[in-house]
């Protein structure tokens, strides 16, 4: 595959959205910022959010949408990576913002679902409704994790539902092309979850004992991070550990892209074929872009 760096020296880069200019805008979990890459690499401050913010999507009225996991990560250096570690006891949980494009102007939409506090929100994905459906990887502890969870939220800050949690480290998410399901990666296990979506915004009813479907597990030690979803419906997972990209198949089947970083967080799709595709190599500080052998699915939204 054909890998082109296009910027370095990002501050552990997450989220990537392919913007209707050709610039991509990327999260920087440590940097606690948003920053706008060109295809010449020339890097611009979007806004700055503080905490962590992790996952970004632009929402049906053109802003950007960002899970903000509230600093949920130490990082540290090791052999030339820098590596998101335990997490600071300053944390007091995460929240999902609003980002005015224009201005750079951030609002916290959501910082609780019911009066539990949202502990590390992670990514999200918008559906044809104007919906997002967001995940909250948890965080660890002195003594285990607090456990993750699946919600589904309305961008005006008036719904957030939890579908699902007690999940050991929920992390991307993504919708099949039909938006008949929902996926998501699950960190530490190495677990791809599928869930059938049977209204916008609404799961069914979990099976006794089950609460998703397992795509795949991945053998080995490898842990899962952020995703996108083919145009074809393979789900595109960056893979750690085994650093790259791996594409799923529905039927549980999957191939591996390698790319230069064992911490490789996320891919997003954009380009007029659909074929472009930026990857965050996060462990170097590194936006990547490929062409990918098959075209990614359109977003619901963009600006």
């Amino acid at each position: 595959m054909d890998i082109h760096l296009v910027a370095e020296g990002l501050q552990f880069p997450e989220g990537p959205v392919a913007m209707a200019d050709g610039s991509v805008i990327v999260t920087e979990i440590q940097g606690q910022r948003l920053t706008r890459i060109w295809p010449d690499g020339r890097k611009e401050t979007v806004a700055e959010t503080g905490g962590g913010p992790n996952g970004a999507a632009i929402g049906p009225d053109g802003a950007l949408y960002v899970t903000n996991n509230g600093g949920s990560f130490q990082f540290f250096e090791a052999n030339g990576l820098n590596i998101p570690g335990p997490t600071p006891p300053t944390h007091k949980g995460g929240f999902i913002q609003r980002v005015d494009l224009a201005t750079g102007a951030v609002t916290t939409l959501y910082s609780e679902c019911d009066g539990k506090p949202l502990v590390g929100p992670n990514d999200l994905v918008f559906d044809r409704q104007g919906g997002f459906w967001f995940t909250d990887h948890g965080c660890s502890t002195p003594d285990g994790r607090k456990y993750g969870a699946l919600y589904y939220a309305l961008p005006d800050g008036s719904k957030i539902t939890r579908w699902r949690d007690h999940f050991v480290s929920p992390n991307g998410v993504g919708l099949s092309p039909d938006e008949k399901t929902v996926y998501m990666a699950d960190t530490m296990l190495g677990r791809l979850w599928s869930f059938e979506i049977t209204a916008p915004g609404v799961l069914a009813d979990a099976a006794p004992l089950t609460p998703g479907n397992v795509v795949c597990n991945l053998p080995g030690y490898q842990l899962l991070d952020s995703l996108a979803v083919e145009a074809g419906g393979k789900v595109c997972v960056a893979t750690i550990i085994n650093g790259g990209i791996t594409a799923f198949d529905p039927d549980g089947s999957t191939e591996h892209y390698a790319f230069p970083d064992v911490i490789v967080t996320n891919i997003c799709f954009g380009g007029a074929d659909m074929r472009d595709a930026w990857i965050t190599a996060s462990g170097t500080g590194k936006l990547y872009k490929a062409r990918w052998p098959r075209p990614g699915l359109k977003l619901n939204f963009n600006a």
